[in-house]
């Protein structure tokens, strides 16, 4: 489960680069890490470069849904948590 950032759901080279950046280099490390966590890493990196449809789109890429069938209460809760 190495798989290229760029392969998953959601997501793409765009993001496959920032993610890079912050020392997240594929899938497996995306797993490893989560989604809150890599948004945070984001964050804290490129500031106001990342809204949370980047954290909507890795939970999707995580789970194999488009980063809008992510359900209100999930949002919220991931929300609380970024």
């Amino acid at each position: 489960m190495t798989g290229r950032i760029r392969d998953l759901r959601n997501l793409g080279p765009a993001t496959e680069r920032m993610l890079a950046e912050v020392e997240i280099f594929n899938e497996e490390d995306l797993r490893r890490l989560g989604a809150v966590a890599a948004y945070r890493r984001l964050k804290f990196r490129f500031e106001r470069g990342v809204s949370l449809n980047a954290l909507y789109a890795m939970e999707g890429a995580l789970t194999d849904r488009d980063w809008r069938e992510i359900d209100r209460d999930l949002q919220k809760q991931v929300d609380r948590t970024a």
